[in-house]
Formats: structure tokens, sequence, C-alpha cells
């Protein structure tokens, strides 16, 4: 299997990969701008135009973009993040003209019809309901707005109640004009396609014209600024859900897949650091483990846990002496582990069309180029105990914490304590004690 990438002279770029004795395909439409790319006014509005995508065209309403694709017994679906959004189809091969036409359609001629916006408007307001009534959810906004505070970046994709009941058809076809131009978008396919048909669909869609700036584009983005700090919010609730992380690393960081290794090593499954201390050994919590957000020029690096009201006041103290360990000693075990469980993800995820045609999409967005799977695990191979005990002490050692927790948070430690005992001090304590 090989990547094929053409890049139209209107600057749109199309990807695919014929993925051998596959009877399906999957193919999406991927946008650079996501709830990041809005403007004050305008949050939530990325997400609500993904919605109202599939609300109606002039050659379709609702109804028939759902039957024509379900006729065939394919799937249509959409997702809207901080700074992408993606339109994609899964279709038996037959019927990827069919994918396509529909896919286009939505993007191009949506007709933003005043009484199905007033509907999907609804619909979003009972989503921040039931995202404010899902503590193990809503902590993960809280958490982003706190470590990226007062930005655009750390605001919530689904928006707030005043602005998605704001929104007028107008405001959609604004920012859709701003930012769904042929050269900010990438078309991917995988499995059973053909790059040549791929590429002349998309040409008479989309045209080859000369690329031009993008329409009414915005300032660009405000580079992000990691700030840390704290979010408390008492609930009665009969647990504690709690995100303690700090500032990661973008996607084209040298660090980039040192920091998922890290991530797995510390909280990646039942054999990692803080599962097997914090959950087997001391009984702390019921869930735990870590994660590595990227963005384009920063990124989070952070630890979920649920655990108790009675248990909080040891549970962050040992996260924190844990982290310390590892800024001072990463085993060849580990690494050999954490890179079998990265290297497996990475192949078995390509025996999905799916998987494999965002994959190729967010390379090509974020990296600019594919990357062939001998690489990546080269990559991932030149990546030693010591370079990750290294990073360890640049991401937790003497640095500032983001810290949100949601329910009963009376013996939870404050996150100024938590800041004091990630000191190079404490450190030295804990690598004694990891010694003994």
């Amino acid at each position: 299997m090989s990547v094929e990438v053409t890049r139209l002279a209107n600057g749109l770029t199309v990807a695919t990969e014929t993925m051998p004795l596959l009877e399906s395909a999957a193919l999406g439409i991927w946008v650079k701008a996501g709830a990041r790319d809005e403007a004050p006014a305008e949050h939530g509005i990325a997400h609500l135009l993904e919605h109202m995508a599939f609300k109606g065209t002039s050659q379709r309403n609702a109804r028939q973009i759902a039957e024509e694709i379900e006729n065939v017994g394919g799937e249509l679906n959409a997702a809207t993040s901080v700074e992408t959004t993606s339109y994609y189809a899964r279709v038996l091969k037959d019927d990827v003209p069919l994918a396509f036409d529909i896919l286009t359609d939505i993007l191009i001629d949506s007709r933003f019809d005043e009484q199905e916006l007033e509907r999907e408007q609804q619909v979003i307001l009972q989503e921040l309901g039931a995202a404010e009534d899902t503590p193990d959810d809503i902590v993960f906004d809280h958490f982003q707005a706190t470590a990226f505070r007062d930005q655009i970046i750390g605001r919530p994709i689904l928006g707030s109640r005043e602005t998605v009941k704001s929104f007028e058809p107008h405001d959609l076809r604004r920012y859709l004009a701003r930012h769904y131009a042929p050269n900010n978008m990438i078309i991917s396919a995988a499995g059973a396609v053909s790059h040549q048909a791929i590429v002349d669909q998309v040409t008479a869609a989309f045209g080859s014209g000369t690329v031009s700036p993008l329409p009414n584009r915005a300032q660009p983005r405000t580079l992000a600024s990691y700030t840390g700090g704290e979010f408390r919010e008492e609930r009665d609730l009969q647990d504690a859900q709690m995100v303690l992380g700090f500032e990661g690393r973008p996607y084209y960081a040298r660090d980039f897949y040192a920091s998922q290794i890290l991530s797995l090593i510390l909280g990646g499954g039942m054999s990692s650091r803080l599962f097997q201390e914090i959950r087997e050994k001391r009984g702390l919590c019921y869930a735990i483990y870590a994660f590595h957000w990227s963005f384009s020029d920063s990124g989070i690096f952070g630890i979920h846990a649920a655990t108790g009201e009675e248990e909080l006041a040891e549970l962050a103290p040992v996260i924190v002496d844990e982290l310390l360990k590892a800024s001072e000693n990463i085993t060849a075990e580990e690494v050999t582990r954490a890179r079998a469980q990265m290297r497996a993800s990475l192949l078995m995820s390509q025996e999905s069309p799916a998987a494999r045609a965002g994959q190729i999409a967010r390379q090509l967005m974020f990296k600019g180029e594919t990357i062939a799977n001998e690489e990546l695990i080269a990559r991932l191979d030149a990546i030693d105990a010591p370079r990750l005990a290294d990073l360890a002490q640049r991401l937790f050692v003497g640095t500032n914490p983001t810290l949100a927790a949601i329910g009963p948070l009376s013996r939870l430690p404050a996150q100024a304590d938590i800041a004091g005992r990630l000191t190079s001090e404490s450190a030295g304590v804990a690598r004694a004690a990891a010694g003994r």
C-alpha cells in the first residue's frame, strides 16, 4: 500500500491509498478550520455548521441525504475539533461516486433553511445540557479553558447558549466563505478506491482554477499561550473527576512521538505506572490514564482520574510522585512495551479504511506530508529511556500545572500545593524512594 497525493491548481489536495482485497472505502473532506478559527461572537458556529450541512441542499432535503446513503448501506458523519472539521462517508466500492457526490453537495450547496437552523440550535442546546450533566466529560472542557485561560483555543467546541441561539443563516454563510475554500481543504480516501477516479470527480466538483487567498479571511490565529491554573466545582456527587495537566508539545515538535510514548508508560494501560501504583497497589481510584493532545502550536499532557472524596488527599500527591520518578528514571523495558503498543495501534488502525483516511488527512494537514510506516517506526525506535526521562523532567519538574476537578473536593490539594511538590528537591526525594 502507498499513498498517492495530487494537488490541484486551485490548491485543493487529494490523497488516496488503495487497500487491496477490500470491498469498501472511506472518503472524506477535511477542512483546516475548527472551533479555534471562530471570531469571538462566533463561538460554536463551526460545530453548528457541521450539523447544518446535513439539513438540505438545492438537490436534496435532509431526509433524502439520509436515505440516499443508507439505501446503499453506507454511513455518513462529521466531526468538529479545535482546529479541523471533517465530513466523511463509508460505503461499498461501487458507491464511492455517490458518497462523494453527497459530500460535495452538502459542502458546496447547503441551503441553511431558517426552520432547520432553529431545530438544530435546539438540538445543540440539548447537547450543552447533556455535557453539563456529565462530569467526566465537562471536566475536560474546564481543564482546557484553564490551561489556555481567556483564549479561543480554550473555549468549548459546542459554544455557549447565548451564541448558539444568536446565529442566523447569513452567519453560517460568512463563516463558510471565510474558511471552506479549496486551498484550505484536503480530500482523503482509503480502501477500494482509484486515485485517478477520485481526482477526476474532485476536479469536476471543485474546478481547477488557480489558487487565490481565502476570501474574507479573518486574522491569522493568535498563538496559543499556556497559562495553567485551577478550576474547581463542588458538586454533590458520589465520585470526583480530576484532570491534572501540563503544557505539551505541538504536532511538529521533535518531542511529539516521545510525548505519546511517555503518556503510555505513565498511564496507557493496565501495565502503566499510574495504573499499577495508584489503582492496583493502593486502590486510590477506579479509573486513571494519561494522555497527550497536540495542536498546531501547543499541546497538553494530562492525567485523568476518577475517585471517591476520601481518596483525593492521597491521590494527587502520589500522582505527582510518579511524575517525578519518571523524570529521574525510565526503564528500557517500559520503552519497549510502549513502543510495541504504539506500533500495534498504528498497524491495526490501518486495517480500517476510515481510520487510514483520517490519518492521511491529519498528516498532510499538520505535517505537510504523509509518513511511511517504516519511517514512523524508525522514529519510534530512536526514542530511548534517557530521552524520555529528560522529557519528563522538562514537562513536570518546576512547571505550572493545570488542575480541573468536579465533585466532592474538600480533600483535594490546591493547585499551588501540587505545583510546590513539582520541584527539583521533590524529584530527589522521589528518586530516593524509587531506589528503595
